[in-house]
């Protein structure tokens, strides 16, 4: 039976990039040894890791003031990373509280100096995008969560503001065009679009950097990663080489204009069954639904065991719900194909 992966992380990946990267285990470039045995310091893992970051630079478009990094530590690490970076001594930054990954990150700021929250969706269990907030003039930036994997929420249009924007992009990168001019820093976890769990994405504008007045440790300062070229220590190899076939099969896909085409076409057909069908109802506000993560609860708790038995059997796996808002989420990342999200609202519709 084919699985239908709805699984919001650790992410569905393309079969052509699972392939190469198991042949790369077994032997690397016709080397004779496994991708994961060799140096990093070798002239195949240095070219690896510059056609990672160059890929990056194309499909995005990114201004040339950006530096491309693949570091270790998740989107977490990347929480109290980026104040240590961006945020002054003495200074404040703006936040807005999303869900519990805009939590987490709020929570490391603090860690390092003035933090402002400055909007939050928590009182309606963050089943929206806030919106119509003001921001200091004197903040040093304002930070989002482009998406919130657990809740379904997802800024359209992108934030805007009169500071520099910093954003967590775990888990909506590359599934759709956006303007990198307003940021000074960008970071997401792999897990979701790129590859499997062990890297993170850096994107960093170099001119916003070392003006915080603090000293910093040499790992957490992303102007000694930038000097090393991202291999300031030993990267995580098999991460990066695996992102690396993502984002070469991401463009051959037509890169991320085609992607997000598609992206929304996938998002329209389940959003449509769930608004359509008596038995679902949505959990957040249909202008802030994310495209990534659909979640979905039944009208009648008492029928959960019939639906589960019913997507389980159709191959469906990974669409319960967090316990945060329970129900469903159907995690429809770039690799999922629409097929896969017809075979779920096939499944509903008869049910």
């Amino acid at each position: 039976m084919h699985i239908h992966n709805f699984s919001a992380g650790p992410c569905i990946l393309p079969q052509q990039v699972l392939r190469g990267a198991a042949d790369a285990v077994l032997d690397f470039n016709g080397m004779g040894l496994s991708l994961i045995e060799i140096s990093h310091r070798t002239a195949e893992f240095e070219g690896v890791m510059e056609e990672a970051r160059g890929l990056v630079r194309e499909l995005l478009a990114l201004p040339d003031r950006f530096e491309v990094l693949f570091l270790q530590g998740g989107a977490t690490l990347g929480f109290y990373t980026v104040p240590m970076n961006f945020l002054p001594d003495g200074g404040k930054a703006a936040y807005v509280d999303t869900g519990t990954w805009a939590a987490g990150a709020i929570k490391e700021a603090r860690l390092v100096g003035t933090t402002e929250v400055v909007a939050s969706s928590a009182a309606s269990n963050h089943n929206h995008i806030p919106k119509g907030f003001s921001v200091p003039q004197d903040a040093a930036y304002l930070h989002v969560t482009t998406n919130n994997t657990i809740f379904g929420t997802q800024y359209h249009p992108y934030p805007t503001a009169d500071v520099p924007l910093i954003a967590d992009m775990s888990s909506d990168i590359f599934s759709r065009t956006f303007d990198p001019e307003p940021y000074s820093c960008i970071y997401a976890g792999a897990q979701k679009n790129m590859g499997p769990a062990g890297t993170v994405l850096y994107i960093v504008d170099r001119e916003a950097l070392g003006k915080t007045g603090r000293k910093l440790p040499t790992y957490l300062d992303l102007s000694q990663h930038i000097a090393k070229d991202s291999m300031l220590n030993t990267p995580p190899v098999f991460a990066v080489y695996a992102t690396l076939l993502t984002l070469r099969w991401m463009r051959e896909q037509g890169g991320v204009t085609a992607l997000e085409a598609r992206n929304r076409a996938k998002a329209e057909l389940l959003y449509a069954e769930i608004d359509r069908n008596p038995r679902f109802q949505g959990h957040a506000v249909p202008e802030d639904r994310s495209w990534m993560n659909a979640t979905f609860t039944l009208t009648e708790a008492s029928d959960a065991p019939a639906f589960d038995h019913a997507w389980t059997e159709a191959g469906i796996s990974g669409l319960t719900g967090h316990r945060s808002v329970g129900g469903y989420r159907a995690s429809m990342y770039n690799a999922l194909p629409l097929e896969s999200v017809q075979a779920l609202v096939d499944v509903m519709a008869t049910f």
